[in-house]
């Protein structure tokens, strides 16, 4: 930080003053490092932390956060050795629409601090020198953030959008160069400019940040990513934030990510997890059962505000090869407030509310099942563990309490040529069950043989009109349970041996 900078001092930020000095990192990354001194060895450096990770703990893939304008507060101009990018300071300007808006302690510090600002026609170096050397020791791709702060410094570089194209530019031609596979995630990301010059990257964050410790936060979130997935999911894979899997809202945070077809991260401090949780997220080889489509609000939601109108639930729905899923969210009680500037608890005590499933409520479900498909489904409810049949254009009502969720999948049914009825659900302990499903065939050589090919492993559940006569993984003969009532039946995959690995179920009805 220079000596004429003033700290940021709320507990939960970054030193906004701060400025980066070098695109290597501090002593606090390096072997061995102390304060102060910095060893000119790239063995010494980051390098040796990423290959620890990756060798010991069998980490695939390590990204590093860094702002669009280096840091916080930008490159410190003329430091020794970064004097080629021509940063300069300046001082953001605001709209007056931002600021009446939200108040920002980032903005205000870096306004008053002034940030060093990389000359356009030099932040091509910039980024290149910077990412060049992350890829080096091993680095797979980077968090972007920050990035809506160049709507604010415009002035002397023709204007705004001027400014954004030849940063992002610069920015997307790094990113192709050192890391093949566009290791890039946006955040801070929602400015036009911003959204309107970035041609390759793919992936944004969707919303504010996870707060831990914010109770108002947790169901205004889930919203605002399913309602901000409208637009952003049309052109960019949205980003839903880190969670904790040790909080009181995890769960439903959990299931959230599920249904919302995003990667899923957690910021758990080391030592602190719910596995039980993450469990029902990743698969024992750290892939997931990530749906088709970015997560949104089903048709009867996208003009209800499910966070204040005291009646309305927020249902999300997504798609996977062979099902659909929608998630049940109850996110009353808590919004933004105009006069406090900041999310507030409106209804400590909210209404226990009802919404309603139907099969139409997944977009896209005619597109997975069979052409002849008569509109029938079977519902499987993630916490009750109990399937339903419901037939075309009838509904389920679903009922939940003040920061209550439900997943449900939602399976096509099948009427074989022998008039027996049959539908997979996946794997039943998973929050998006037909995620499993890769592959489903119904022979028709064989009437009344199913044939799948599915991945993971744990309980897998379908639904049949009538008793398998027999079932198979992999040529195996395996045990089975069936409840003659509703139809369900379940028996067990194991951890399968390779990553990714396909099991070949066959079901003979």
């Amino acid at each position: 930080m220079d000596p004429s900078s003033e700290e940021a001092k709320a507990d939960n930020t970054a030193n906004f003053a701060n400025r980066l000095t070098n695109i290597k990192e501090n002593h606090k990354f390096q072997k061995d490092g102390k304060e102060g001194q910095r060893v000119d060895d790239p063995a010494m450096g980051i390098k040796h932390i990423v290959t620890e990770i990756k060798d010991q703990h069998s980490v695939k893939y390590v990204y590093v956060w860094h702002a669009l304008a280096g840091y916080w507060g930008g490159v410190k101009p003329g430091v020794a050795g970064m004097e080629h990018y021509e940063s300069k300071l300046a001082y953001p300007i605001s709209s007056p629409g931002v600021q009446s808006n939200e108040p920002c302690d980032a903005l205000n510090s870096i306004t008053k601090n002034g940030l060093g600002l990389v000359n356009p026609e030099k932040v091509f170096s910039f980024y290149n020198e910077l990412h060049s050397y992350l890829s080096s020791a091993g680095i797979d791709g980077v968090k972007v953030d920050v990035q809506n702060i160049l709507e604010t410094l415009g002035a002397g570089h023709g204007g705004r959008v001027k400014l954004a194209r030849k940063y992002h530019q610069a920015l997307e031609a790094s990113i192709s160069r050192n890391f093949p596979d566009n290791g890039i995630i946006s955040c801070m990301s929602h400015n036009t400019d911003g959204l309107y010059s970035a041609k390759r990257t793919a992936v944004i964050r969707a919303s504010d940040d996870f707060w831990p410790r914010d109770p108002a936060s947790h169901t205004i979130h889930i919203a605002s990513v399913a309602y901000n997935t409208v637009f952003l999911g049309e052109f960019m894979q949205p980003d839903w934030d880190m969670f904790h899997s040790l909080h009181e809202m995890a769960e439903y945070h959990a299931a959230a990510r599920a249904v919302g077809g995003c990667a899923i991260y957690v910021s758990d401090k080391p030592g602190q997890h719910d596995f039980k949780l993450l469990k029902k997220l990743v698969l024992p080889d750290g892939s997931i059962l990530r749906a088709k489509l970015p997560g949104r609000p089903t048709r009867d939601c996208l003009f209800t505000d499910p966070a204040r109108d005291g009646k309305s639930l927020l249902k999300i729905w997504n798609l996977n090869d062979h099902t659909g899923v929608v998630g049940f969210f109850n996110c009353q009680g808590a919004g933004w407030c105009k006069h406090g500037k900041k999310n507030l608890i409106h209804d400590k005590q909210p209404d226990t509310m009802t919404g309603v499933l139907q099969a139409k409520d997944v977009d896209y479900l005619p597109r997975v099942a069979d052409d002849r498909w008569n509109g029938d489904a079977i519902v499987y409810s993630h916490l009750q563990g109990d399937l339903v049949y419901l037939a075309k254009n009838t509904c389920l009502p679903i009922t939940l309490k003040a920061r209550e969720y439900d997943v449900f999948t939602v399976v096509p049914v099948k009427e074989l040529s022998n008039n027996i009825v049959f539908a997979p659900i996946g794997l039943v302990k998973m929050f998006n069950s037909g995620g499993a499903i890769k592959e489903l065939n119904y022979k028709a050589e064989k009437p009344g043989t199913v044939d799948m090919k599915v991945r993971g492993c744990g309980m897998f559940g379908a639904y049949s009109s009538v008793r398998p006569t027999r079932i198979q993984v992999d040529t195996r003969e395996v045990e089975f349970e069936y409840d003659e009532a509703s139809g369900f039946v379940k028996f067990a995959l194991q951890i399968p041996e390779k990553e990714m690995y396909l099991w070949n179920v066959i079901v003979e009805l």
